[in-house]
């Protein structure tokens, strides 16, 4: 199996670059997403997924990996992503907000594409930050 730390910081350069066709070459066309949509998203979906949050928070907002792991076929990590609300998201009109959203995902691969991904991310936190919902009491 290839060094999968290597091959997907490499992609990860490539989104920070502004290059979405180049980070996605990671992704085999096979691709199936879990964690952000009721069923699993295709590399198209995921293209558009993307795309709609280039939109919002910069293009492309910065992503940074913490944490990574990789155990045979498997990759995993901890990630942030920053941006300013500038373009509507999910319904939000812009507000001008900044924003922080992290994350982990996981990624399986069968030889040099990921096949596979698993992601959790504070989708929840980021609607709060942006003023789309309100904060908890406190």
């Amino acid at each position: 199996m290839p060094n999968l730390i290597a091959r997907v910081e490499q992609a990860r350069l490539k989104w920070n670059a502004g290059d979405l066709p180049g980070y996605l070459s990671l992704y085999d066309d096979s691709i199936r997403l879990h964690g952000y949509a009721a069923e699993p998203m295709s590399k198209a979906v995921v293209e558009g997924f993307y795309r709609q949050i280039w939109a919002a928070f910069g293009s492309p907002p910065p992503l940074v990996f913490h944490e990574t792991m990789c155990d045979r076929d498997l990759y995993a990590c901890r990630f942030t992503m920053t941006g300013t609300h500038r373009g509507t998201f999910m319904g939000v009109p812009p507000t001008g907000r900044p924003a922080s959203l992290p994350g982990l995902t996981m990624i399986r691969f069968s030889g040099e594409r990921a096949v596979e991904r698993w992601s959790s991310a504070d989708f929840l936190g980021l609607m709060i930050q942006i003023g789309a919902i309100p904060p908890p009491p406190t």
